[in-house]
């Protein structure tokens, strides 16, 4: 059982950003969403991660440019981010890096908890 790590969700998907939220809050994360790189950059900011799940093509900041913000950041520079995207890995691999754990989107939520689970450390 996780230990209310928090994740937040960065996603341009509201649909998929919700099912994400209240999945992960069911099974005992506390979790807070976004709608864009700079929103989640400010999220990230009010509420510390120990994890981010992180959209690739979003509008304002894309999952590059947060990626890059969040590295300068000392605060955030550890975090592990979990990069989700419908383009293949050879093409997002391209544009950034940092990320440790990639799901092509659709992806079934096994995939997505396990990828979650692995980054944070813990067991299932």
């Amino acid at each position: 059982m996780a230990l209310m790590k928090t994740i937040v969700v960065v996603d341009d998907e509201y649909g998929l950003a919700d099912v994400l939220a209240s999945t992960f809050f069911d099974i005992g994360y506390t979790v807070h969403t976004a709608a864009n790189g700079v929103q989640g950059l400010e999220v990230m900011a009010e509420h510390p991660p120990d994890l981010v799940i992180l959209d690739f093509t979003m509008p304002l900041l894309d999952g590059a440019g947060v990626l890059t913000a969040m590295r300068g950041d000392p605060a955030l520079s550890a975090v592990p981010v979990v990069l989700i995207s419908a383009m293949p890995e050879s093409v997002v691999g391209m544009r950034c890096s940092g990320y440790v754990a990639f799901l092509r989107k659709p992806f079934d939520f096994d995939a997505i908890l396990g990828a979650v689970r692995g980054s944070l450390g813990e067991s299932e």
